[in-house]
């Protein structure tokens, strides 16, 4: 006769530390019943407050089966043998545990990125956008540094003139310096998100006097507030690449086997998990440490919401196509989720979706075998073209462009309605009618910059990190109108004079490929007036534009130029 199941609840803290029951040097399940109600009775005589418990996975020990239940607990154990152990320490300690203890930890690893958001319902988000009354503005102010990175009068005066609402673009704005005007559209620079993360992160060092506190990888795409966040103590684990950093503060050497700060890490640390999200791995290595997760991770509830999208789509079925750069933050992240629930891809453009194409509407082994090769590692263990590609879902990195990712999904609606019928193809694409999980920031910035782009233009600054996705997207559009008067660059220092601007050419040939910098001539001779347009990509201070407007007027005389105080007054005095 079978024995029935005994029930275990796992109760886990805010720091993913596991309550424990030691009874002398050995160690036990702290909370195991004959049923639900009997271990969530002695959860209770310990810890007065707890999430409700759900169930994960079952195991044995002996002769004895588990049904493994998962909480999150507040406060200390009121029961003096139970304790918090961090799960890396338990691996240390595996001599001491018990047998029971032993399999429902060895059960653990594919369970790991739930336990720190325990206390969140799957619709929830992990940290949503803070209404306007409560952003801290304060960050902002706190010194003159922070003062001239991200201030700027004539932004602010822009934004109130032109943003009349947040996520439609507006007319773009007219600077008149005289010899010189400038277009500005009615959005540019932070995001949403972008603000959340940087706030958070000040707020952060603020709270934690004498810890240390990491970023997983740099917290935005700008190297001066990466800079400055790095001024005022904060330190990064790794690299935008994911490669590791030594405790010396230098990136890991390929093929050596340095002491990584990973390595360093305690319970006592603090580590923000930037906005572009953080892959499975990496919080698992967090949770693994004892280390508080859900409380610092500032993963942009936009990104968050094509995680959402993946998961919805594979219930049902389907496989997710992410159309992204392999290489960024956030592509690597969104893969790392969505494979949780779905067999996943990852394609650049519109030509890889044609690599697929080909196979769906005539499908044969080489076209097999090719696909097999040309995806090798930008896919999930076990991808079959011939399995896989029945039916399909796309969603998308949220800093793209949106007519690109539409033009994908177009692509595979003809493509599966000529091989299937248009009825039949309706099933087979996945949220076909849906093209709403790119970022509405980069959107309407991208919404705006077309509007400017209209009126007649000399040049365009394009500003931002060399390794901003949506800043290249801005200069695509751009250049696309431009030519080679469309510059990208990272801050006024570009602008060495107006026969010399240093344009960063972004590693847009493909996977593999660097960027490089340019010297591009402006134009000949400022003597007759220009008109310029400026935007900045959704990392960008607003303190690094007026600074271009100030490096730009500078190639001027200053007799033809009208005061700052003079430019401010129009603005402000127009209808």
């Amino acid at each position: 006769m079978s024995v029935p199941a005994q029930v275990v609840i796992l109760a886990f803290n805010a720091s993913n530390q596991l309550a424990v029951r030691a009874a002398g040097t050995r160690l036990g399940l702290a909370f195991v019943g004959a049923d639900e109600a009997m271990a969530t009775a002695r959860l209770e005589s310990c810890f007065k407050e707890h999430t409700p418990a759900a169930e994960y996975f079952t195991c044995t020990a002996g002769a004895l089966s588990y049904r493994v239940f998962f909480t999150q607990v507040a406060g200390e154990p009121s029961d003096n043998e139970v304790r918090f152990h961090c799960l890396e320490q338990l691996d240390r300690q595996k001599a001491a545990q018990a047998g029971s203890l032993a399999a429902v930890l060895a059960g653990l690893e594919p369970h790991l990125i739930e336990i720190p958001y325990l206390h969140l319902g799957e619709n929830d988000y992990i940290y949503k956008f803070r209404v306007e009354r409560d952003r801290n503005r304060g960050i902002y102010q706190q010194d003159d540094a922070a003062r001239a990175l991200y201030q700027s009068q004539l932004c602010e005066a822009i934004k109130r003139l032109s943003r009349t609402h947040e996520r439609t673009a507006g007319k773009p704005a007219m600077l008149d310096f005289g010899a010189v005007r400038y277009v500005i559209p009615s959005h540019f620079g932070f995001c949403l998100g972008v603000k959340n993360a940087i706030e958070r992160a000040y707020e952060t060092l603020a709270e934690n006097p004498g810890r240390r506190v990491f970023m997983l990888s740099e917290l935005i795409h700008n190297p001066f507030v990466n800079e400055d966040l790095l001024q005022r103590g904060l330190r990064y684990l790794q690299s935008d690449k994911g490669v590791g950093f030594t405790d010396e503060g230098l990136v890991a050497a390929p093929g050596a086997t340095p002491r990584l700060l990973w390595d360093t890490l305690t319970g006592e640390d603090v580590v923000i998990i930037p906005a572009f999200g953080a892959t499975d791995e990496d919080k698992k290595r967090l949770v693994r440490k004892g280390l508080k997760v859900a409380q610092y991770d500032a993963t942009c509830m936009l990104v968050e919401k094509v995680w959402k999208a993946a998961r919805s789509y594979g219930r049902a079925g389907y496989t997710v196509i992410i159309h992204g750069k392999s290489e960024h933050e956030e592509t690597k992240a969104t893969f790392s989720n969505s494979r949780r629930h779905a067999p996943s891809l990852i394609i650049r453009h519109l030509d890889e979706a044609r690599l697929l194409g080909d196979y769906i509407s005539a499908p044969d082994e080489a076209k097999r075998a090719a696909i097999l090769e040309h995806f090798a590692g930008l896919c999930t263990p076990g991808f079959d073209p011939a399995h896989h590609l029945e039916r399909i879902a796309v969603v998308n990195q949220t800093t793209l462009l949106m007519n690109e990712t539409a033009a994908i999904i177009d692509y595979f609606k003809e493509i599966y309605t000529a091989r299937y019928g248009a009825e039949v193809a309706e099933e087979r694409v996945g949220g076909a009618g849906r093209k709403d999980t790119l970022c509405y920031a980069t959107q309407v910035n991208q919404d705006a910059l077309q509007r400017a782009l209209g009126l007649p233009l000399d040049a365009a600054f394009i500003i931002g990190g060399k390794n901003s996705s949506n800043t290249y997207q801005l200069y695509r559009l751009c250049e696309q109108t431009l030519g080679k008067r469309a510059f990208f660059i990272q801050s006024e220092k570009s602008i060495l004079g107006a026969d010399r601007i240093m344009h960063y050419v972004f590693p847009s040939a493909g996977r593999g490929s660097a960027g490089h910098t340019e010297m591009l001539p402006l134009w000949p001779d400022c003597s007759a007036p220009k008109t310029v347009l400026i935007t900045g990509g959704a990392s960008c201070p607003d303190g690094l534009v007026q600074q271009v407007v100030s490096r730009i007027n500078a190639l001027f005389p200053a007799e033809r130029l009208r005061k700052i105080e003079d430019v401010l007054a129009g603005l402000r005095n127009e209808p």
